[in-house]
């Protein structure tokens, strides 16, 4: 029987498009919450409280979606995922009160986590192990064109300026709600009639704690932890921080969108960085950088100075995203892909519900600054976990690819 081919790069460029809007809705609705939240009479700490109800409902649901994911097709979660960013958007921009913009949030967030975990099983399973650093960076790059876009249209259409930060909030985030629905445009049959749901009776077999003690991805998901949880809390913070250091919201969002900016050319330059030093150490100096440029934040820098941070810790955090997928899909077994991305985005969800939680009890007790700190402990914990050898290399072997000579272990799917 003639093999089928392999699905051509469209379908890549269609996927980093949709993605690129549905996460510009979600960094355009971001900032926006945080600054409804405080027009609403919100403190630091119902802020960080807003922000992990974000996360809340996708803690519990990563692992039962991706096991769903193991188990059938991918491209059905994401048109569900944009639905519910809408929804969330859409619904959060008429919410009076704060326990209804958080339960709102929460929506939001369980559409992303909808959306992420569709597209990323997407790349797992139509790329080959040779092509997925490289697909996991481009598929990135679409996240960090939202993140780039998103916040200086927040913080265009926001304005404090006679009482209007209300009414101004809730605009942006209708708009989020209409932004996010443009992503659906791009997602018709963009999964390979042949990539959905093989090894449907293995995918049951394989445990979650057997994927939690394969070697590479409990320092997949920590890595993944510690660098979306500087990203989520500067996205949550920076306008707080901007409202004590007298930063119009219009230059809060550019100094947002600069961090994004300089991700998508971390990402643009992956693979020969990959080639000059190799997958662990790349993870590992990033990480210490990124956690002490995160610190830096914490200083009463002018505007120009906070800039230049900004654009080198976004370099620095580009590299954690992609790469901690790869390292999670190649260490886990094949059966198993989806399941371990949902492990990896449950330790997201687990830190951007407890890292909000701490950055505001923390930002309650040594002011808006403090949380920063916090992050740049957590970096650099990452920083040691991949030299401790906690992440194979670029050049490594991996599961998906034994030697010739090797038999495959029994219950290792080696199809």
């Amino acid at each position: 029987m003639p093999v089928e081919p392999r699905p051509g790069r469209g379908w890549l460029l269609r996927l980093v498009i949709a993605f690129a809007f549905a996460q510009g809705a979600v960094s355009m609705a971001r900032p926006a919450v945080s600054y409804r939240a405080l027009s609403l009479g919100a403190d630091e700490r119902a802020i960080g409280v807003i922000t992990g109800v974000y996360a809340l409902l996708p803690l519990f649901a990563a692992v039962p979606l991706g096991r769903r994911t193991d188990h059938g097709r991918c491209a059905p979660l994401l048109p569900v995922g944009v639905v519910l960013i809408g929804a969330g958007c859409a619904l959060g921009g008429g919410a009076n009160s704060l326990p209804a913009l958080a339960a709102w949030s929460g929506i939001m967030g369980l559409g992303h986590l909808c959306f992420v975990i569709g597209a990323q099983s997407l790349v797992a399973r139509q790329s080959s192990p040779a092509e997925q650093d490289r697909n996991f960076g481009h598929f990135t790059i679409g996240a960090s064109l939202g993140q780039l876009i998103g916040p200086i249209a927040a913080g265009y259409l926001i304005s404090e300026r006679d009482g209007a930060m209300a009414r101004t909030s809730a605009v942006a985030l209708l708009v989020s709600a209409a932004v996010a629905a443009v992503s659906l445009t791009s997602l018709w049959r963009i999964e390979h009639a042949r990539t959905g749901g093989p090894n449907r009776r293995a995918a049951r077999r394989v445990p979650v704690g057997g994927i939690l003690r394969t070697r590479g991805v409990p320092a997949g998901i920590f890595i993944s932890l510690a660098v979306l949880s500087a990203t989520d809390i500067l996205t949550a913070y920076l306008p707080v921080v901007g409202e004590q250091r007298g930063i119009a919201p219009a230059t809060v969002g550019l100094l947002l969108s600069l961090r994004a900016a300089a991700t998508i050319a971390c990402r643009l330059v992956m693979t020969p960085m990959l080639r000059l030093v190799g997958r662990a150490a790349l993870l590992s100096v990033t990480c210490l950088l990124g956690g002490l440029l995160c610190a830096a934040v914490a200083l009463p820098l002018p505007v120009w100075a906070l800039a230049v941070v900004l654009a080198v810790l976004g370099f620095c955090l580009g590299v954690g995203q992609p790469l901690s997928m790869t390292t999670v899909v190649q260490a886990a077994p094949a059966a198993a892909r989806s399941t371990a991305l949902a492990l990896r985005l449950t330790g997201n969800r687990l830190g951007q519900v407890a890292a909000p939680a701490s950055a505001g009890l923390i930002a309650g007790l040594a002011g808006t600054a403090a949380p920063f700190v916090m992050l740049g402990a957590l970096l650099v914990a990452a920083a040691g976990l991949g030299l401790r050898g906690g992440v194979r290399g670029a050049a490594d072997p991996t599961p998906e690819t034994p030697a010739p000579s090797r038999r495959p272990r029994a219950g290792r799917n080696s199809g």
